[in-house]
């Protein structure tokens, strides 16, 4: 007969089993977030730069691997660990590899997914104009030494700020405020974008430029990655299921409500809600919610999500508006402002009765855990901004940080790729790829004669008495277009050309907001059609056109008439007159 203590002695090994599977495949999954990050960078940055953006994002995980191996894991994780500052590097992973696994394997490839979130942040705010070389550099830097160092303090149970009481479950202040203060550095070393800022018209002030992303539906696909994944970040440390079903829980709702609340405060500010801002602010909230996943209740939760929602606006405003730091993602605001605020909301809203059982001063009238969070946050940043900034500045002044203005006028897909672009289908030129039209048929002479259908031979468009043609070009509203298509159809036209412009008259475009900053939207979408025409008189074009296009209002369109030489029809040889008729 089974005895209590040996079914219970079971049902703790099978949990501790089930929850170890559990631990690694929540690694799997804060690996699946380099996809949302690459898919969120590329979609808020230009087309010419996507390639770029992919590659920086691919090596952040590969050099992040290579150094972590090499001694990034020892110096944060080591059972020898010199004054709660530094794990003594061992290298047991190579000496004793067996062993490694038995102790360490989880805690590795757990610690790994970190390492590479951290290194990632960065390449958004520095997107679009820092050489890949001096990216690549960076990148082994923060993985080498400088993540693993602080996070050592934090997770390592010997580092001095887990000694603390420091709390800081998933990493708002390890991960995040990292990522987000090295982001700020760089985005302030490498300069803003070519464009991004110019002269106002009294000539003393800055003009801020919008510079639009490429693709806001990749933005949006990379958001859902990282929160799908964020369920791993925030939970696969939980050891137990209420812990795990009250982490799942408050990493819903506080990006729920910062959304929301992101949504309302743009929607109120410039009168349309931002898109672009709503999927930071998504992620903003998750930021937020990060260190305190497993300490804060529902109503905690919510703050913390209300909060990051206006933070984020506010920051990514500063930042672009006053201080004219060029971040194109809004990693800083995203990251480091969220992250320094979560990591302060622990020793605000954590609830005794949460699994974590911390003492939040707004629950108990506490202050030491905001005391001892304040400390380990403010360390964290002063660590990583004094070597970061030593980092960048070394690799500025041997390899250089950032490309040439002609490299960044191209786009570095193709300067530090040569790839000519990541949308290959869209390039604007001519194929040349061969598809095996063998039997084309190839003609000479005066009028090239196609062997299926007979050629009539018309006058020269030089002789005296041949039939004029005339070209009939119209810009009108989109909303127009079947309207003057079917006009011009019942009135003989019998061919068109109809192409999306962008353009303005007396309208002068209508103002909108990308991210907070006035875009100069002077340019409105419209449709140009354009018609040849012989047969049909052109007064009666322009009366028709003109009564199908009226309402009275400032951008009805405008029709212009020029005179055509010639028209050739290439499938006949037909010229002139006949080549406009579509009758065989």
């Amino acid at each position: 007969m089974i005895t209590e203590e040996l079914a219970a002695f079971v049902e703790g090994a099978v949990t501790k089993e089930v929850f170890g599977v559990w631990f690694l495949i929540g690694a799997a999954l804060v690996f699946f977030m380099q996809a949302g990050f690459a898919m969120v960078e590329t979609g808020f940055t230009r087309a010419k730069n996507a390639g770029n953006i992919i590659m920086k994002n691919l090596m952040d995980f590969c050099i992040g691997t290579v150094v972590f191996v090499l001694l990034g894991f020892s110096l944060m994780m080591a059972e020898d660990y010199a004054f709660g500052f530094i794990g003594v590097p061992n290298l047991n992973i190579f000496q004793d590899f067996g062993g490694f696994i038995q102790g360490n394997a989880s805690s590795f490839v757990f610690n790994l997914v970190f390492c590479a979130t951290a290194a990632t942040i960065v390449s958004g705010s520095m997107a679009e104009r820092t050489k890949f070389l001096s990216y690549c550099l960076y990148s082994a830097a923060i993985s080498l030494f400088v993540y693993p160092i602080e996070a050592g303090w934090v997770w390592n149970s010997q580092g001095w700020l887990a000694q603390m009481g420091f709390h800081d479950f998933a990493g708002s202040a390890a991960i995040h405020s990292v990522g987000g203060v090295t982001a700020l550095i760089g985005a302030i070393l490498v300069g803003p974008r070519l464009g991004k800022y110019g002269k106002d018209q009294s000539g003393k002030g800055k003009k801020v430029n919008a510079i639009p992303g490429h693709s806001i539906t990749l933005g949006a696909l990379g958001c859902f990655i990282l929160w799908f994944g964020w369920y791993g970040f925030n939970g696969a440390a939980a050891w137990d299921g209420a812990s795990l079903a009250s982490i799942f829980l408050t990493t819903t709702i506080a990006p729920a409500v910062a959304t929301c609340t992101t949504m309302i405060f743009t929607w109120v500010k410039n009168g349309k809600p931002d898109v672009s801002m709503c999927l930071n602010a998504s992620l903003a909230g998750l930021v937020g919610i990060t260190a305190g996943c497993d300490a804060l209740d529902a109503m905690g939760s919510t703050v913390v999500g209300v909060v990051s929602g206006i933070l984020v606006v506010m920051v990514v405003e500063l930042l672009d508006l006053k201080l004219h730091i060029d971040d194109p993602v809004g990693a800083v605001a995203v990251h480091m402002a969220n992250g320094v605020w979560g990591t302060l909301a622990v020793g605000l809203l954590a609830t005794p009765a949460a699994p974590a059982g911390l003492r939040g001063l707004l629950y108990t009238g506490d202050f030491r855990q905001l005391g001892v969070q304040a400390l380990g946050i403010a360390a964290i940043l002063v660590w990583t901004a004094l070597l970061m900034t030593l980092v960048f500045q070394l690799i500025k002044r041997t390899v250089g940080l950032r490309v040439s203005p002609e490299e960044e006028i191209r786009g570095l897909d193709s300067t530090e790729h040569g790839l000519p672009s990541a949308y290959a289908d869209f390039l604007p030129a001519v194929e040349s790829l061969d598809y095996g039209f063998e039997g084309a048929v190839t003609v000479a002479g005066e009028t090239p004669p196609a062997e299926a259908v007979p050629v009539k031979r018309v006058p020269d468009f030089r002789e005296e008495g041949a039939p004029k043609f005339t070209k009939v070009q119209i810009v009108c509203k989109e909303s127009r277009l079947e309207a003057l298509k079917s006009a011009m159809m019942t009135l003989g036209i019998t061919g068109m050309t109809v192409s999306h412009v962008l353009g303005c008259g007396v309208q002068k475009g209508k103002p909108e907001y990308y991210r907070g900053v006035p875009v100069e939207a002077n340019l409105l979408p419209k449709v140009q059609v354009d018609m040849v025409v012989s047969k049909v008189p052109v007064r009666s074009v322009i009366e028709t056109a003109k009564q199908v296009l009226y309402t009275g209002h400032i951008g009805d369109g405008k029709i212009f008439v020029y005179d055509v030489e010639n028209v050739v029809k290439v499938r006949t040889g037909e010229e002139g007159f006949d080549a406009l008729q579509d009758v065989e």
